[in-house]
């Protein structure tokens, strides 16, 4: 074993019973074992906790303190915001053991993976934290005679942020500190099957507010009552909802929204990513980046590769080199650090790979590797390599949260485009080639219609200071780096008449 759980729980506050709503005004929710739902690790299907349901009552509380908190928190200096932030990012750094195993044990992500996660968060308070020195606007010229026109970013509120169980803690740490620095206060939802991980977070960010004089920046409620969640996405009292998960539930999301003028709503949604591998490609290159792609997090990752897309003279070569890797790929015990590859997140998960693998076989595709789910206790499937397949299969269409990647054939490199972005989604895409031609038609307008686009690499992987999100179906949201700070504040412009004249006095006076 690579950490021990007891250790970690003590070490972030988990408790065998725990509350399920915090904010600054009154606290931690009471705990109540009788309204409680229990945290399953993946890997064992024990139960690792209890976690009491937050209820309306407990929403209403948090949005009071939150919009109270908001009004002295959007005064404070931009910097200063950064140096809450830098803070609890400080405090995960000093946590980062426990929080690695507190991921994997949520997820069943391996201990590498999980620890990888936190670190994520760590460098995004980094980066945050100097982003809020660089909240730019910009002066503009006037047409009228002494005076300063100029834009200003300004806050927008209250960012309601709900979270998807894959990155329990890297997409909390992508949106609330952009939107901490942008003066705007945060309520996270988490995800219900992953809450420990948000109930460690909250309690490091508690205890950053307390040590910095900043109550109420962030507030959590975690709960299986969809209910409540939706009581926060509908509140016009919440400016902002920033919403990570599947694209049936952000049609929602943006249809509730959208209908109160003035609110956003930031989406990242589905994605059914694709890596094109042309005949000029490093196939051994391709194949280990792939690999990765397809079965990092136990595909359960939003730019997971799900769609290889491969020139037909070296598709056999691609598959039998991808077998290789897929029979090396170590599928466990999570907190093994040998172990690669962890379990499903539940029951549901497993049986919608099940459905996929026989839908794709029920059409001609051949399962080359894996294909089913493994006899052990636990959420553990077999990595799968399924070939033959068509890019028009709804099987192939439809995004499947599993570590199943289907090879499609092709002979010119138009229809390889073509069959890359005939998918409803548009999140993160790949290619892997030496021909510059393609590579830079894969790059221009013609090309990938995705938010990211890779050139011999995997689908997977974003660096922080990078903008992080996608088209279509995608949503169209863009969290992380560059300039997406802008994305939680609201733009002003400004003018300034310096002078002691109106051109409007003439025609008063007269």
């Amino acid at each position: 074993m690579m950490f021990d759980a007891g250790q970690a729980f003590r070490k972030l506050g988990i408790e065998q019973v725990n509350s399920g709503a915090y904010c600054s005004a009154g606290g931690w929710s009471a705990p109540n074992r009788e309204d409680a739902f229990a945290a399953i690790n993946p890997a064992n299907e024990t139960e690792l906790a209890r976690v009491t349901n937050a209820t309306r009552a407990d929403y209403c509380r948090i949005i009071e303190g939150a919009m109270a908190a908001q009004r002295r928190w959007r005064m404070v200096p931009a910097p200063v915001r950064g140096e809450l932030v830098n803070r609890i990012g400080q405090l995960v750094s000093e946590h980062h053991d426990a929080l690695g195993a507190l991921v994997s044990l949520d997820t069943g992500k391996s201990i590498m993976e999980g620890k990888a996660e936190v670190k994520e968060v760590i460098d995004m308070a980094t980066m945050a934290a100097g982003q809020s020195r660089m909240l730019y606007g910009f002066t503009q010229q006037s047409q009228r005679e002494r005076h300063r026109m100029y834009d200003q970013w300004l806050p927008l509120g209250v960012a309601g942020i709900v979270t998807a169980y894959n990155f329990p803690a890297a997409v909390w740490a992508q949106n609330g500190f952009l939107a901490a620095i942008g003066g705007n206060t945060v309520i996270w939802k988490p995800s219900p099957k992953v809450p420990l991980t948000a109930i460690g977070l909250q309690h490091l960010a508690n205890r950053a507010m307390t040590e910095m004089g900043h109550e109420g920046v962030f507030s959590m409620f975690v709960t299986e009552d969809n209910s409540v969640a939706e009581k926060m996405v509908a509140d016009p009292r919440v400016a902002l909802v920033s919403f990570t998960g599947s694209s049936g539930v952000g049609h929602k999301v943006a249809n509730i929204v959208g209908s109160t003028l003035g609110r956003r709503y930031m989406l990242e949604c589905s994605g059914n990513n694709g890596c094109i591998v042309d005949e000029t490609a490093d196939l051994e290159l391709a194949a280990a980046a792939i690999a990765f792609g397809a079965v990092g997090t136990t595909g359960q990752r939003c730019t997971s590769t799900r769609r290889v897309i491969v020139h037909k003279s070296v598709s056999s070569r691609l598959v039998e080199l991808l077998g290789k890797a897929f029979s090396r790929i170590k599928v466990g015990d999570p907190s093994d650090k040998d172990t690669l590859v962890g379990p499903l997140v539940d029951k549901g998960a497993v049986e919608k790979f099940q459905q996929t693998v026989a839908a794709a076989t029920a059409l001609g595709g051949k399962v080359v590797a894996g294909g089913s789910r493994m006899p052990r206790a636990g959420y553990f499937v077999e990595p799968t390599i399924i070939i033959d397949a068509l890019n028009e299969w709804p099987c192939v269409q439809d995004e499947t949260f599993a570590p199943i990647l289907f090879v499609i054939d092709y002979e010119h490199w138009d229809e390889a485009l073509a069959m890359h972005n005939d998918v409803a989604q548009g999140l993160a895409s790949g290619l892997h080639s030496t021909n510059i031609t393609n590579i830079e038609s894969f790059l221009s307008a013609e090309g990938s219609d995705c938010g990211i686009a890779k050139v011999n690499m995997g689908t997977t992987g974003a660096d922080v200071g990078a903008a992080f999100g996608g088209e279509k179906e995608t949503g169209g949201g863009r969290t992380a780096g560059s300039d997406a700070w802008k994305g939680y504040m609201r733009r002003q412009s400004v003018c300034v008449n310096w002078s002691r004249e109106t051109p409007w006095r003439r025609l008063v006076e007269a």
